[in-house]
């Protein structure tokens, strides 16, 4: 029974570095590519001199909102590694940061309003959602014993 014991605790200590170490890996690899977005988006404004400028801002914003959502990523690889467990509010917030990039290319487009009603019903799902998660999260259950 004891060495049981020490082959799960292994096991367990090792599943832990493994995972520490490719969470690592993970991160430098979403900030190599926040900066690379960084640095698309700043690229980007030469199209504000070179395009019309509904076209270069919507390529700006699009640049600009798709950083946001690689950070809203970040964030959830962080907070795994410093408690150990995802974050349902970060991962709806990357959600809605990138459906909220869709929502952005609508102005653009010629779309059916079926297609809005199903964006919109699909915010209102995450919103709801998330202030579900919120509002029921083990940090709010703990605070209230």
């Amino acid at each position: 029974m004891w060495r049981e014991n020490t082959v799960d605790l292994k096991l367990a200590r090792f599943y832990e570095m493994s995972t520490r170490v490719v969470l690592t890996f993970l991160i430098v690899t979403i900030l190599l590519a926040i900066l690379a977005g960084v640095g698309c988006t700043l690229y980007d404004l030469r199209l504000v001199f070179e395009v019309e400028f509904h076209a270069a801002f919507k390529q700006i914003m699009v640049d600009l909102l798709t950083v946001l959502a690689v950070i809203e990523v970040l964030r959830t690889a962080l907070a795994y590694s410093t408690e150990g467990r995802v974050k349902v509010t970060y991962i709806i917030d990357t959600v809605i940061v990138t459906v909220l990039t869709e929502v952005m290319a609508f102005w653009y487009k010629d779309i059916e309003w079926q297609e809005v009603a199903m964006t919109i019903a699909l915010v209102l799902s995450l919103a709801f959602t998330r202030i579900v998660a919120v509002r029921f999260s083990p940090a709010a259950a703990r605070r209230e014993l």
